[in-house]
């Protein structure tokens, strides 16, 4: 029998002699007066001779260190990230109750009632006067000096990283705020919250592949949503004129630290605003985001401080200018050139060769948060143009540490033009380009009965929090990142032996 076998044994042999006290291994309610970090926050200042008179108290959590000494003991209880003492001694607890600490492994979940008081060390500590069994745990916890680092066990076995790591909760907990924060910044500013479907018959408002799926009652295939863009605009169409979702969106691509192909953004509409009046919001709404996730409008993230207190404003062609590596730097005449743009990218389109050189150049480098904005009509098929310039049109990204954070732009809402953007779109397909727009006609339809002008943004909540919490990959802001299927978990099988 291996060492991890004779573990599960003895610890479900545990479970007999818990039982046998007259305790529930896996028990059911426990009415708690005070959680770990209330007690901390309300009595963590607290000298000995202020926790008297006495302080009780009820509170539950999962052992994380336990020391027996004769007839005493101590423990920790951790909940909610923080961790408390508890000092059990056996002329408190009576007989039952100490043989029952005695069966105790660092793992389990219990309730503890007595009172606070500082040991002798002036520890913040449970004096406890009776024990309760909560649950059993039957595997071992992570070592505690350091914790859970295997990269692979973290993200698979993510209830287990977070039992281990204190730091990753509270990546989530920002994560958290950061969702709380767009959400009531939004309403306060009289948008209302909807839901799009999921599954559509035909999917759009992005450039990218979709997940394909099909429902056997109506013989049809469905794709799992790439945006909630067109859906969106719809309800604009029908008088719904400030609407935001935050969304789970779903694209058939590669794992990068950057993606995953299930994802979180905010997708807002406002009418009668454009690019401009976003941009401005923009940067309120991001400040704002930042200050409620950290108090501050910095954030650390790969050794730069990156500062959401103030964004600057750069057009496409200017941050090619400025951010060009390499041989002579061009001018903002020669990145308006389509024969300069054509000799220096291999793209059919001057649009599309500004674009893949701002991508080769500048993106990376866009460190401190920045608007980009003027972006190729070839490469926004759902933005107004601009008037000034029929080849750009008044679209804006989002930039901080190097990667794009959002996407905004005035909405088209011709609904001639729409069609022929489509139209351009399926030639691009028709070229080999599979992430090319198909034609939506039923939105085409919507835009005949009339959109307000509108402006509408999408900000993506994984990206943000990577930023916000210094996280390097999106696999540490997403609870479950996707992975490639584990091997066969023998537990189950080693479970059912033991109990034969």
């Amino acid at each position: 029998m291996s060492l991890e076998d004779d573990l599960l044994k003895q610890r479900l042999a545990r479970i007999r002699e818990i039982e046998a006290l007259g305790q529930r291994p896996y028990g059911g309610r426990f009415d708690f007066t005070h959680t770990v970090p209330g007690i901390l926050a309300g009595y963590g200042s607290k000298t000995a001779e202020e926790l008297v008179p006495e302080v009780r108290v009820r509170v539950a959590g999962r052992l994380m260190t336990l020391r027996h000494m004769g007839k005493a003991g101590f423990a920790h209880l951790q909940q909610d990230g923080e961790r408390l003492q508890i000092y059990v001694r056996k002329d408190a607890v009576g007989d039952a109750g100490y043989r029952l600490f005695k069966l105790l492994d660092i793992g389990d979940i219990v309730g503890v009632e007595g009172y606070l008081f500082r040991t002798r060390t002036g520890e913040l500590s449970v004096h406890v006067e009776r024990l309760e069994f909560l649950s059993k745990t039957l595997l071992s916890m992570p070592e505690k000096w350091h914790g859970l680092e295997d990269v692979e066990i973290r993200y698979r076995q993510r209830y287990l990283d977070l039992i281990a790591n204190a730091e990753v909760r509270k990546a989530f907990v920002t994560r958290a705020r950061i969702v709380a924060s767009l959400r009531r910044q939004l309403v306060e500013r009289g948008f209302i919250e909807v839901e799009t479907p999921m599954m559509q018959p035909l999917y759009g408002g992005a450039a990218a592949r979709p997940f394909v799926t099909h429902h056997n009652t109506l013989d049809i295939d469905l794709y799992l949503r790439i945006a909630p863009e067109l859906y969106l605009k719809r309800l604009v169409v029908g008088g719904l004129e400030r609407v935001f979702e935050i969304n789970r969106n779903f694209r058939n691509e590669g794992l990068s630290k950057h993606h995953n192909p299930e994802f979180t953004m905010l997708e807002f509409y406002q009418a009668y605003t454009d690019y401009q009046g976003l941009m401005d919001f923009s940067a309120e709404l991001l400040r704002q985001v930042a200050l409620d996730a950290n108090g501050s409008t910095a954030a650390e993230f790969g050794g730069e401080t990156i500062d959401f207190g103030s964004i600057r404003r750069l057009s496409m062609r200017e941050a090619v200018v400025e951010f060009w590596q390499g041989g002579e730097k061009p001018t903002l005449a020669n990145v308006a050139d389509p024969e300069w743009l054509s000799r220096h990218s291999d793209q059919p389109t001057p649009g599309q060769a500004l674009a893949e050189l701002f991508e080769r150049h500048a993106e990376e480098r866009l460190v401190q948060p920045a608007f980009i904005y003027d972006y190729p009509v070839e490469v926004s098929p759902l933005s107004n143009r601009k008037p000034a310039d029929p080849t750009l049109v008044d679209r804006f990204e989002i930039y901080a540490a190097g990667m794009e954070i959002g996407n905004a732009f005035t909405e088209l809402n011709d609904p001639q033009e729409q069609r022929r953007r489509f139209e351009g779109q399926l030639a691009m397909r028709e070229r080999g380009d599979e992430e090319a727009h198909r034609m939506d006609e039923d939105y085409v339809r919507a835009l005949a009965y009339g959109m307000p002008p509108t402006a509408g943004e999408g900000i993506g909540i994984d990206r943000l929090t990577m930023i916000l919490t210094g996280s390097r990959t999106i696999r540490d802001v997403i609870l479950f990142p996707l992975l490639r299927p584990e091997g066969p978990i023998d537990l189950v099988a080693r479970l059912r032996e033991l109990d034969a």
